[in-house]
């Protein structure tokens, strides 16, 4: 039994997460909103972090909230997470310009802002895709609460392109992200979701 459970033995590496950083689940973690999911860290603090699952779209569209917005191109909404799962939000690479009172997460990435800012650059034939993504709820961890699960090694920690983290979707994410970081964690790719039933 000790030989099949160093086959699938799971270690972080030493990564220290950071705003702009993104989490990389383990092939195993079973939680609903987490399970294969990738999640952008928009705010990295001691006091805690906050951030947003990035590949788990809803059939949720934004068009259908609000009237001025029907005709626009579709714009799905993901599950962020599951604090305030009732509250849209949304990131993007538009740049204070365009969506005013946002916050920067990366020299590319911007986290909510004026939304009527947003809506009239929509409402004005203004093309979105690649360029914006929105959430249902967010991830949150409390004080110490993330870097202890990283020493279970519940996540990976790394950084990707940001226009390939706004295009992102499904498990299909989670696997290019991991092999794009070498053969050690392309192997996790191919892990069942639970070992013992396959």
């Amino acid at each position: 039994m000790a030989v099949y459970n160093d086959l699938f033995k799971i270690t972080h590496n030493d990564v220290i997460p950071a705003q702009g950083s993104i989490l990389i689940s383990e092939p195993f973690l079973r939680d609903a909103y987490f399970q294969r999911s990738v999640v952008l860290l928009v705010e990295h603090e001691k006091e805690g972090s906050l951030g947003f699952v990035l590949n788990k779209k809803t059939d949720l569209l934004v068009n259908s909230f609000f009237p001025d917005l029907e005709e626009a191109d579709a714009m799905p909404i993901f599950l962020g997470g599951p604090v305030c799962a009732d509250r849209l939000f949304f990131i993007h690479s538009l740049g204070k310009e365009v969506v005013s009172n946002t916050v920067s997460i990366n020299d590319h990435l911007y986290f909510d802002g004026n939304f009527d800012d947003l809506r009239n650059y929509i409402a004005q034939g203004n093309p979105i895709a690649g360029k914006v993504k929105f959430f249902l709820g967010y991830s949150g961890w409390t004080e110490g609460q993330l870097g202890s699960e990283i020493e279970k090694n519940s996540w990976v920690v790394s950084k990707a392109n940001f226009r390939k983290l706004l295009q992102a979707e499904g498990e299909e994410f989670w696997k290019s992200t991991l092999s794009s970081m070498g053969s050690k964690y392309e192997n996790w790719t191919k892990y069942p979701k639970d070992p013992y039933l396959n």
